[in-house]
């Protein structure tokens, strides 16, 4: 009686060992792992798209207020920005944002953006692509395929106004969107049509 009382009390304690083996090892698990595609509208869990901006070394101003909702892969840091209709801002020059902004986000720089366009005098040049080389520099690059235009870190310190675009307005780049290969096209065009009228008055 007395080894069957003891045999029992062994078979116990090894249950209850096993039990508390099985527990351990259900709590050391890791959990699986997050998606790293985040999409917020707003201030959601993933903080706001400017948050992100300064996270990889970029001025929060560079894209404007009223972003109603913005997707970033944190993988691969391609990100986009939803705005309720076109407009502009202004910093040294006018910058156009499109209804959908995209690109991809590395430190200290957007490369492959669309949806952004700067003007140069009277001519409107997309912008492919920000960095900012040195931060202590003050500086900041947009590249517009022709040139880098370089401007102040200081101008992009919070994100600014941007007003709708007005359809009928005659500097609006929908109105002048020629690039300066067109318009020479378009100037050559117009040389070669006062030169005949020219010869014909001749004749």
């Amino acid at each position: 009686m007395a080894l069957g009382l003891q045999g029992s009390k062994s078979l116990g304690g090894f249950v209850l060992l096993l039990l508390l083996a099985a527990i351990g090892a259900v709590a050391g698990a890791s959990p699986a792992p997050k998606s790293s595609n985040k999409t917020s509208i707003g201030e959601g869990e993933g903080g706001s798209i400017y948050d992100h901006l300064r996270q990889y070394g970029l001025p929060i101003g560079l894209l404007p207020k009223g972003i109603t909702e913005y997707s970033l892969d944190d993988s691969s840091g391609e990100f986009r920005v939803f705005l309720p209709q076109p407009c502009r801002a202004k910093f040294e020059n006018q910058v156009r944002y499109d209804f959908n902004v995209s690109g991809t986000l590395t430190f200290g720089r957007i490369a492959d953006l669309s949806g952004v366009s700067a003007q140069e005098l009277f001519l409107w040049f997309p912008v492919k692509g920000i960095r900012v080389d040195v931060p202590s520099s003050g500086l900041i690059y947009f590249d517009v395929g022709v040139v880098d235009k370089q401007f102040s870190l200081s101008l992009f310190e919070s994100p600014p106004d941007c007003t709708a675009l007005d359809p009928s307005d005659p500097s609006s780049p929908s109105s002048s969107s020629n690039s300066p290969s067109e318009l020479k096209l378009k100037g050559n065009m117009r040389n070669c049509g006062n030169r005949e009228k020219i010869v014909q008055n001749l004749v």
